[in-house]
């Protein structure tokens, strides 16, 4: 917007302003022309000259200087008033000076109310000051009422509209930048969230790798500690098995620093295949009978990684806590989808009261590819878990 403009104008304010500025100083010499090659009396054409000079200099002060302290947009149309009211009494080129100035109403009066206010004072002045110099006449009422009211009633209706498609333009203005500061704001919280599920992602993957291989390789180092004088050789399977889980962990902390994605050996080879060296693991490093019914699969990396880490999770319990001497785990391939459950006869537990991060982990890696875990255990029972995965997931690869 023009300094001339309200500080709420639009810009389609601005953009008229600037067209009708270069305008109106040619209607204004056109005027002065007029008013000197076609007046009356040398004392009206001066009267009327005068009247014209306040009026242009008024526009050029405001125009020039619009933060002068004198003439503001008010005053400038106060002025425009008084001159038409005295050009009407003169008789001279008041109704030219009506039409060209007709959108400073609009432009300067601020308000709609401001506008025809200032649109009204106009109005009746000229109305005023043709009727001291015509009277009651015919030429009153046929010509210049007549004539001033068309006038003012085009400028009423152009400016009405001129408003409202400003007002219309204003809004949907504000309502761009609250569209844009809202989206703004719900890309910032699509950031911190994608931040979020991606710590909860590294952290379950963290726990269901990482994690369990530290604790194996504790478990395995203290019991190698136990039998170093009494049992060499079981001491030296230990250390094997240290130095094998060492490695594997190593590879899957490589595989998430590098990649940010889950570890990539587990997706590698079949499913079946890489589940029975982890329960021969178990097995050799816990001393439990572990009884295995496991199907061919061929599924997808994403169902892949959860059926192993569901395992792995599962072991690592009975490992810690159950106390088991033996382990069923059956994986089939169901109507529905795909099963994997693991059994002991260990202790058990109150599911309800039950804190850990594993069996959540469990939870939310299922459902993000739609399936399920159900949890089934009593205090003395043993334990069951039930991992389900849809169909609709393999060969999703």
């Amino acid at each position: 917007m023009t300094a001339l403009a309200a500080p709420s104008a639009d810009a389609f304010w601005a953009v008229s302003l600037r067209r009708w500025n270069a305008v109106c100083w040619v209607l204004f010499a056109a005027m002065a022309v007029g008013v000197a090659a076609l007046g009356g009396s040398d004392r009206d054409t001066f009267a009327a000259l005068a009247l014209l000079a306040c009026v242009a200099v008024s526009f050029a002060v405001l125009h020039r200087f619009p933060g002068n302290p004198l003439v503001r947009p008010h005053g400038y149309l106060g002025v425009l008033v008084a001159a038409l009211g005295g050009l009407a009494y003169l008789g001279s080129s008041y109704a030219a000076l009506f039409m060209v100035t007709l959108p400073h109403y609009w432009m300067f009066g601020r308000t709609r109310r401001a506008s025809m206010g200032f649109l009204g004072l106009a109005t009746a002045g000229t109305l005023a000051g043709s009727w001291v110099r015509q009277g009651w006449s015919a030429e009153f009422f046929g010509e210049t009422a007549v004539s001033t009211l068309i006038v003012v009633a085009v400028g009423v209706l152009i400016g009405l509209w001129a408003h409202s498609v400003v007002e219309q333009s204003t809004e949907r203005a504000r309502l761009i930048v609250e569209l844009e500061r809202t989206q703004a704001e719900l890309s910032a919280a699509h950031q911190r969230q994608g931040a979020a599920d991606e710590r909860e992602r590294m952290a379950r993957e963290i726990h269901d790798t990482l994690a369990q291989g530290f604790a194996s390789i504790v478990v395995l180092a203290e019991a190698a500690r136990a039998g170093l004088v009494t049992d060499p050789d079981q001491t030296a399977r230990q250390l094997r098995s240290i130095e094998s889980t060492a490695r594997e962990n190593l590879a899957e902390a490589r595989e998430l620093v590098g990649s940010g994605r889950g570890p990539g050996g587990a997706a590698a080879g079949s499913v079946t295949d890489t589940l029975r060296r982890i329960l021969d693991r178990f097995a050799e490093d816990t001393g439990l009978t572990v009884e295995a019914q496991l199907t061919d699969l061929d599924c997808d990396q994403q169902t892949r990684i959860a059926l192993l880490r569901c395992t792995q999770e599962s072991l690592a319990n009975v490992r810690k806590h159950a106390r088991a001497s033996t382990v069923g785990v059956v994986l089939a391939q169901r109507p529905y989808g795909v099963e994997l459950e693991v059994t002991d006869d260990g202790t058990g537990f109150v599911v309800e009261a039950s804190t850990g991060f594993g069996l959540d982990g469990m939870r939310k890696r299922l459902a993000e590819l739609g399936g399920r875990l159900t949890v089934t255990s009593s205090v003395g029972d043993g334990t069951r878990i039930l991992a389900v995965l849809p169909s609709g997931w393999e060969g999703a690869a």
